[in-house]
């Protein structure tokens, strides 16, 4: 849904932390770079309504299993472990949309909490921000052991409930859960592995790579966005037949990042010029799967938003890790932030004396950019 992570979601993050800029006003969600909000205009309401509406349906599914294991039905583990943790991710999403920060003040209001189907002319009272993490936060431990610990190509499985655990966590600040949940998906080895530097940029083009914990699916014809999808929202607005709007580009301090050091960090790969000059690589092409003129997308086909969204990468695990471990132990942190550092082989790599939160974040940003995560981690960090 262009609402939630189809398009929205992702963008809001996005257009509001500063790594992307906008080339000119008016082609679409420039009020999300501009803060132009008001109750009655450009409210972008179709957050809440959209997020609660997956709600609802997960909320449904928990009360039908529950009505046919009451009965004597059994078999239903992986179907409630999985809508625990969608729900659980989707009330972080919520809160982090509508509440103030946890670490800033978690008993002002965050949304409400509604785990049953309400009727049309319900009005829920908000909850505070503390009792929606708890609720989060529970969803995500009743869920885990339900799930099994196996890839399963599409669907939430039990690690990439503790990937959500990891991100949920840092959040809060509590950085001994976090580093916990992110060491457990990182050692699930045989499952998952970090993309070569070979490899880096060709891992967009295709479905379901090894750094893939939770993506979802993207079909043509079927949930494609077409030219309102993601990534053409992303590309560049003069290239190819695509008719994509490049309603957004990346900013100049972005770009200084990651061309530190030359031209030698692989994440350049991704990015395509932009319509500023012929020569500024500011369009980024994750979600078109390739920076060609008519990017072949993940389904090896001319349709080029049919795209898979990788909702959350094994890359951000080590990220997660590094800022978590930071203080407790800046070896290991250093070792994590260069897993992913080296993805520029131009900088030096990071020591128990030379790593900072600052150079964590700024890989994050590096490795990250696109994906929905920068004005979320400018907020938890004040």
């Amino acid at each position: 849904n262009s609402n939630y992570y189809g398009r929205n979601f992702i963008m809001y993050a996005e257009a509001k932390g500063g790594d992307m800029a906008v080339f000119s006003m008016g082609r679409g969600l420039d009020a999300l770079y501009t803060f132009n909000h008001s109750p009655n205009a450009n409210s972008y309401s179709g957050y809440w309504s959209q997020i609660y509406y997956t709600i609802l349906e997960a909320n449904y599914l928990l009360e039908q299993i529950a009505k046919l294991e009451a009965a004597g039905a059994t078999g239903f583990a992986s179907a409630k472990g999985q809508a625990l943790t969608a729900r659980a991710l989707m009330y972080f999403d919520l809160v982090r949309l509508y509440g103030k920060q946890y670490t800033d003040n978690k008993a002002a209001l965050g949304v409400p909490i509604v785990l049953t189907r309400l009727g049309f002319d319900a009005k829920p009272l908000r909850n505070t921000v503390d009792e929606v993490y708890k609720q989060i936060l529970k969803d995500l431990a009743d869920g885990a052991p339900l799930l099994a610990k196996t890839k399963s190509n599409g669907y939430i499985n039990y690690y990439a409930n503790r990937a959500i655990a990891a991100r949920v966590n840092l959040t809060m600040d509590d950085k001994p859960a976090a580093l916990t949940a992110a060491l457990e998906v990182m050692g699930a080895t045989s499952l998952y592995s970090l993309y070569t530097n070979a490899n880096w940029v060709a891992s967009w083009k295709s479905q379901y790579g090894s750094e893939s914990i939770f993506e979802l699916n993207v079909n043509p014809l079927e949930n494609d966005l077409g030219t309102a999808s993601l990534g053409v929202y992303q590309r560049n607005r003069n290239v190819g037949t695509t008719a994509a709007l490049g309603f957004f580009y990346a900013s100049t301090d972005f770009l200084n990042s990651l061309n530190a050091g030359g031209n030698a960090d692989i994440r350049r790969g991704i990015m395509g010029r932009d319509e500023t000059s012929a020569t500024r690589l500011g369009a980024v092409y994750k979600y078109s799967g390739s920076n060609d003129a008519v990017p072949a997308g993940d389904k090896s086909t001319a349709n080029n938003t049919a795209v898979n969204i990788k909702v959350i990468r094994l890359s951000e695990m080590y990220l997660i890790a590094a800022e978590a471990a930071l203080t407790s132990n800046p070896t290991n942190a250093a070792t994590y932030l260069n897993a992913i550092r080296s993805r520029n082989p131009a900088l030096v790599p990071a020591t128990a004396a030379t790593i900072t939160l600052d150079m964590i974040l700024e890989e994050r940003g590096k490795e990250l950019y696109g994906e929905g995560h920068r004005f979320f981690d400018m907020m938890r960090l004040n």
